[in-house]
């Protein structure tokens, strides 16, 4: 990310104080690569340090969304968390199995938060009558979730 791109209103004291303050090295695990630099800015009121983080990248996490994608689309295609490790540049990198069952919670979780969400406002939805309204109640009148066993 160029310096000049570097987000300058801080998110704590809402000031355009922020200023450049260096790079660092970040892991960022997927077939491509292994790890990124990252630019750092620091916002001198709050005496904070910020790490701006390109969109294909979780905070706090060693692996790319495209990585974990990749092992959420393996388990869904039927692999195990064993099996669905994604591919990595270094193969000695690869996840472990507990990470992959995790972030694949994690998606069903926010799927399912949306389908939650979607169902509360489904009174909205239904205002204006689109094939997709019709559906989504048709789905979840006829077709019960199953449990697949391993």
């Amino acid at each position: 990310m160029p310096l000049h791109l570097l987000p300058r209103v801080c998110p704590l004291c809402q000031h355009a104080t922020i200023i450049g303050h260096g790079r660092r090295l970040r892991s960022a695990h997927d077939e491509r690569r292994e790890r990124i630099w990252v630019r750092r800015g620091r916002c001198g009121p709050c005496k904070r340090t910020f790490t701006v983080l390109p969109d294909w990248l979780a905070p706090c996490g060693h692996y790319s969304l495209h990585c974990r994608q990749q092992a959420c689309e393996r388990i869904a295609a039927g692999n195990s968390a064993e099996q669905a490790g994604p591919d990595c540049k270094d193969a000695s990198r690869c996840p472990d199995a507990s990470s992959v069952r995790r972030w694949a919670q994690r998606r069903v979780l926010s799927l399912w938060c949306w389908f939650t969400t979607a169902m509360d406002k489904r009174v909205q939805f239904s205002a204006t009558p689109t094939i997709f309204v019709w559906d989504l109640a048709a789905v979840c009148r006829i077709l019960p979730v199953e449990a697949r066993s391993p």
